[in-house]
């Protein structure tokens, strides 16, 4: 493909070129498209955007040296016989000349984007669900991995970066697949990942604290947030009528659905002036149960998920559904047989009658819908396993020590992923929010290790941590080990080491005499009763 053809939809403010001076301007034969230096080919484009650590400006040299053709930039560059494009915003740039590169393949694609501080892979993962069983082939990218037709890949960033996200929508539609169901996370819309993609669906799911050491603060959060559905840039599609379906129980998705078009949004909440809302639901440890009231009629469901935020999540599965023309009978049935994600609110064995749950938990909002959600079903004390990641928004981590240790009966404070800081500087900042708690989260009998007024444990360790807790909880006891999820290691500033909570427990639990090894095996809907 000509670079004049894909810089079409760019509108540069210059093209450069040392050959214009002998009165010829290239157009040269664009053989790949790269935003690491590293990576180009002979015949390629080199887009130098700016990241947090490295700014691809200085990196132009080592790209026409690996014999780029071509390079965009934010400024005039001397790429001696190569063309030079000087645009205003790279990042988009970069978007945009990809997606007419690979041939602009969300045009071909039903594309639902799903975007929020918490709920996104879940969600997502309902929604895969719900079109597979509606016969459609699905491919999914998200959160440590993107599938389709049965492969599955890493993927280091929730969204990934533009060149590679169209590239992977590319593979998709040749590939054979219909329907895309991706999280787009704020960093990806702050740095226009997302530019170039035509959605038919774009779900809200909520906004709560997080990334703020990335965002600064919650209103610039909240306005990359809404980019997804006041409008990104595509390329290649004539017009897609895109339908936003917004959770309005959470208040900044009822300011954004009172903003939207009418024939343009769908409400999911528990109001039933909600296009999508509950009526009779039943919550238990097995689950929840009840019908779900839609324009297309209602649909009861029984769901092995647990919890309030659970129940928002499915109806914002189960209103993408209805918009996309998916019939009741289908949208039960993804939403019956869909057991949960690994690492979300997963449940470890224990035939003593100990109830362990592993989850992704880390944030104040997270936390605290887990942990009142496993308050509710706990016959016994509820413990809280858990710690605050290193190099990230330090404001969060009073707030979730509050928050476990007003819900929860037992605290243990230990270490997340740790990365460049002192564990124990992190956990200093947790129990800030500890001091001057309720009088109940006081008791920690049975704890070994170091605490703090009687009101917590802290243990850096996580190991010692998670068999701290299991040590000391009896039958019908409740443990939530929050915060790394299905993660499988864990991130210190001169190494990273495997480490699994799902493993840890499991062990801890063995280490008690029991055969509690075994992660629990996956819920039918049949269990439901």
């Amino acid at each position: 493909m000509r670079l004049s053809e894909l810089l079409l939809p760019v509108c540069p403010e210059s093209v450069r070129s040392t050959a214009a001076a002998r009165g010829v301007m290239p157009d040269p034969e664009i053989a790949s498209i790269h935003y690491r230096s590293d990576e180009v080919r002979p015949g390629g484009l080199f887009v130098a955007i700016r990241g947090s650590a490295r700014d691809g400006h200085d990196f132009i040299d080592q790209a026409l040296a690996r014999g780029a053709v071509a390079v965009v930039a934010e400024k005039e560059v001397d790429a001696r016989d190569a063309v030079t494009v000087r645009v205003a915003d790279a990042r988009n740039a970069l978007a945009l000349l990809s997606a007419v590169f690979y041939g602009a393949p969300s045009a071909r694609l039903v594309l639902v984007g799903v975007t929020g501080t918490n709920g996104k892979t879940t969600t997502a993962a309902l929604v895969e669900h719900i079109l597979v069983k509606a016969g459609k082939q699905v491919g999914v990218i998200g959160t440590g991995n993107f599938r389709y037709v049965g492969r599955r890949f890493k993927n280091p960033l929730t969204t990934p970066e533009s060149a590679d996200l169209q590239h992977i929508l590319r593979d998709m539609a040749t590939a054979g697949v219909t329907h895309v169901v991706m999280e787009v996370s704020s960093h990806a819309l702050a740095q226009q990942r997302v530019a170039g993609c035509a959605f038919d669906v774009a779900i809200f799911t909520n906004l709560t604290q997080d990334h703020l050491d990335f965002h600064g603060d919650m209103e610039t959060y909240w306005e990359c947030k809404k980019r997804l559905f006041t409008g990104t840039r595509s390329v290649g599609v004539r017009e897609k009528h895109m339908v936003s379906v917004i959770n309005c129980n959470d208040a900044r998705g009822r300011g954004l659905f009172d903003t939207l078009p009418v024939p343009g949004r769908m409400g999911a909440g528990f109001a039933e002036a909600c296009d999508i809302y509950p009526k009779g639901v039943t919550s238990s440890p097995d689950g929840l149960a009840g019908t779900i009231v839609t324009p297309a009629g209602p649909i009861p469901f029984c769901s092995p998920l647990a919890g309030t935020y659970n129940l928002e999540n499915i109806l914002c599965a189960a209103g993408a559904g209805v918009v996309l023309g998916v019939e009741g009978a289908a949208i039960q049935e993804g939403i019956e047989t869909f057991a949960g994600v690994p690492g979300r609110l997963e449940k470890v064995a224990d035939r003593m009658g100990r109830f362990v749950f592993v989850d992704y938990a880390h944030t104040p909002d997270a936390l605290q819908n887990v942990l009142s959600a496993l308050r509710k079903i706990s016959a016994g004390r509820l413990f809280c396993v858990f710690g605050c990641g290193g190099d990230r928004d330090r404001a969060k981590r009073p707030k979730m020590g509050g928050i476990a240790a007003t819900i929860a009966d037992r605290v243990v404070v230990t270490s997340d992923n740790p990365r460049s800081e002192d564990p124990e500087a992190i956990i200093a900042d947790i129990v800030k929010g500890m001091t001057g708690l309720a009088e109940r989260v006081a008791d920690v009998a049975g704890l070994a290790g170091k605490s703090s007024n009687g009101r917590y444990l802290v243990e850096p360790d996580r190991r010692l941590a998670i068999r701290a807790a299991v040590s000391a909880a009896a039958p019908g006891d409740t443990i939530l080990i929050a915060g790394k999820g299905e993660e499988n290691y864990q991130i210190f500033r001169d190494r990273t080491i495997d480490f699994d909570d799902r493993q840890e427990a499991a062990a801890a639990l063995q280490a008690r005499g029991n055969s509690g090894n075994d992660q629990m095996p996956a819920m039918s809907a049949g269990q439901c009763g």
